[in-house]
């Protein structure tokens, strides 16, 4: 079972923006903290964003003070407001959290992802 399902990926050019979005399954208060992930070809996955239910947030150095992770508790979802995009943003982002067991023990304690969406920038 899969229980995010992203959008909002596509092809931009180089300063543009675009936002993606995430749709969980369940209660937010399943997943506390969540967060944003991308995979460009050929490179390990690299955590983008996070943000807790009470919104306190996090940013690699690369997308800093560029991309506003973001979050609604209802409906679950999450957003990732990406500005100013560059080449090397294309990947694939990916939604992910890891489940609290005790709130919400239907889940498995492993780290969920999406199948996550395509964002290509074009120079």
């Amino acid at each position: 079972h899969v229980p995010f399902v992203e959008s909002g990926g596509g092809l931009v050019q180089a300063g543009g923006s675009l936002r993606l979005s995430c749709a969980a399954d369940g209660d937010s208060i399943c997943w506390p903290l969540m967060g944003w992930y991308r995979q460009a070809p050929g490179k390990e996955r690299d955590l983008v964003a996070t943000i807790t239910l009470d919104g306190t947030t996090s940013y690699a150095d690369f997308v800093k003070d560029r991309f506003t992770i973001s979050r609604d508790t209802v409906p679950n979802k999450m957003y990732l407001q990406m500005n100013t995009l560059k080449p090397e943003d294309t990947a694939v982002y990916y939604c992910s959290a890891y489940p609290d067991l005790d709130t919400c023990p239907e889940l498995f304690g492993v780290e969920y992802f999406g199948r996550g969406t395509q964002v290509t920038v074009s120079s």
